[in-house]
């Protein structure tokens, strides 16, 4: 690969990844807002699996419709394949949910946006054992701590200053952080058999269904449906069908250290979108230090991708 392609290549992935981390982080608003327009209570944990299960059902069934308007395999999926493609499902969406939301039932949104980027020092760590081109080394590292120092900047308040640790709060963000990158890092594998957009509309119709049920069953339910909180659920099924499917397909064609590091960006984006569309404040010191932190952190991950074959 010469210098030209290669930089062309990065910027296609920095864009794509950087889009993802965007539309992830305009969740938080838009599910902010959509709590309060389906007038689910802030610990009323099964509605918001419900509400959860909904969002992603459809936004798996979006793109298996997509699917097969392009012809592609989606009912040709042999029975371990669609096992396999279940797992994901199970694990990537419904645990690594449930998971999270309890331990933000039980944890400050501020320190669970901290432990909850933990996820990417796992991610970066269980590369380094499972694939032979992807092994840790000092730009990795160093690019790690310095992107989760900036997401320790943008969550910078007095409650940092505590260290209180509970397995039911911080512990289960942690757990739901480590699920995602060991279930994102089986998907990839999984990928390479099967076309990513049918991967991901499989697992993300399979996963909603499990946390609706799961939500259904502990008593969870979704009312207050109009024209307002219907469009907010529209953008987040356009939301997670886009996202998820890009993010897929990045994995598939690259080393997971390289694009899971811009996970840092997502609380980054998220806050910035909050105060813009929460009406809270926004134009903070803080807020520009961490993007600065987080894009030096990407680019020492990614720099040293020139040398390095894909795979």
């Amino acid at each position: 690969m010469n210098s030209s392609t290669f930089f062309t290549q990065r910027k296609v992935v920095f864009l794509l990844a950087s889009l993802c981390c965007l539309l992830w982080g305009s969740a938080y608003p838009a599910i902010k807002n959509g709590y309060a327009l389906f007038h689910i209570a802030a610990d009323d944990i099964p509605s918001k699996l419900v509400f959860a299960g909904w969002r992603f059902i459809f936004a798996g069934l979006v793109l298996l419709v997509f699917a097969l308007l392009s012809k592609k395999p989606v009912f040709q999926l042999d029975r371990r394949t669609f096992g396999q493609v279940t797992l994901v499902g199970l694990t990537q969406t419904s645990v690594q949910y449930v998971f999270f939301y309890i331990g933000l039932a039980y944890a400050t949104g501020v320190k669970s946006s901290i432990m909850n980027a933990t996820g990417t020092f796992f991610s970066v760590l269980l590369a380094h054992y499972i694939y032979k081109n992807d092994r840790l080394s000092f730009n990795k590292v160093l690019g790690c701590v310095v992107g989760f120092a900036g997401v320790m900047v943008v969550n910078f308040s007095e409650s940092l200053l505590s260290f209180d640790f509970t397995l039911l709060g911080e512990g289960f963000v942690v757990i739901a952080a480590f699920v995602l990158s060991a279930a994102s890092i089986y998907g990839k594998k999984v990928s390479q058999r099967v076309d990513s957009v049918v991967l991901t509309g499989w697992q993300l119709a399979i996963g909603g269904l499990a946390l609706l049920l799961i939500g259904l069953a502990t008593g969870g339910s979704l009312t207050g449906f109009t024209v307002k909180s219907t469009l907010l659920m529209v953008y987040l099924v356009v939301l997670s069908s886009a996202a998820f499917s890009l993010w897929t397909i990045l994995l598939k064609y690259n080393r997971v250290s390289m694009i899971t590091v811009f996970n840092f960006m997502v609380p980054i984006f998220g806050t910035m979108l909050s105060a813009m569309f929460l009406e809270e404040q926004f134009l903070e010191w803080k807020n520009g230090l961490a993007l600065v932190l987080v894009c030096y952190g990407i680019w020492l991950v990614t720099k040293e991708e020139k040398e390095k074959p894909a795979g």
